[in-house]
């Protein structure tokens, strides 16, 4: 971790709709973010970004105990009591992108990327007015359907939120297929949230979009280039 952070990145990994288990050493979902953390470790720790993982107490959602969130809300806390009230931005897989977008209203969070994120219909979204919410979903996503997130994506911005939303043709829920994109898109998205790089020009010109426009919802994520050497 930096020494002064000025920033932090927060990931959360997947999970189950009902399990109060305590996850184990062996965590698929956990362990499936390392591909992510580590292309977002090395830009933001030269930018003095600090980056961690939430670890949850239940391998579940668990209906109204929302256990992923609460957990995501007290490791805000926890970072902020440590560093301060650093802009904050969330990455969350499944059911760490629903924890992503119900913990969004946290004041240190400016914005999120949420990766085949469990959407369902009666989730809110109103904490999200004024953040930067990114979505990335598979098209042959068949455990999380993409159309939830994009109604929710489009609920949201009605609520005030900044929203994009990227189509991963050929992709599924895992994200096994084209996996180095998943991987470098949501590291650019990430560091300009951050506001260590610009946007891609059609992120900034979805999030600049109308409340109502549903093109800013539809992006097809283009192939991601190699990061430049050194980096």
């Amino acid at each position: 971790m930096p020494e002064r952070p000025v920033a932090a990145v927060l990931l959360l990994h997947g999970g189950e709709e009902h399990n109060l288990a305590r996850p184990g050493p062996v965590n698929l979902p956990l362990l499936r973010m390392r591909g992510f953390l580590r292309p977002l470790a090395r830009e933001a720790a030269a930018a003095g970004v600090a980056v961690g993982t939430v670890r949850y107490r239940h391998r579940g959602w668990n209906g109204e105990r929302a256990d992923a969130a609460r957990d995501t809300l007290a490791a805000l806390d926890e970072l902020a009591e440590q560093l301060g009230p650093v802009p904050t931005v969330l990455v969350g897989h499944s059911m760490g992108g629903r924890a992503a977008l119900r913990a969004g209203g946290h004041e240190t969070v400016t914005g999120l990327v949420a990766l085949a994120p469990w959407c369902p219909p009666e989730d809110p979204c109103e904490q999200l007015a004024g953040r930067d919410v990114l979505l990335l979903h598979g098209d042959r996503d068949s455990v999380t359907p993409p159309a939830d997130t994009r109604a929710f994506a489009a609920r949201s911005r009605a609520a005030g939120a900044r929203v994009c939303g990227y189509t991963v043709t050929g992709s599924g829920h895992a994200m096994l297929q084209r996996i180095p994109d998943w991987h470098r898109a949501t590291a650019r998205l990430t560091t300009a949230l951050l506001g260590l790089r610009p946007f891609p020009a059609e992120t900034a010109s979805a999030l600049a979009l109308p409340a109502g426009s549903p093109e800013a919802l539809t992006l097809a994520l283009p192939r991601q280039p190699r990061p430049a050497a050194g980096r």
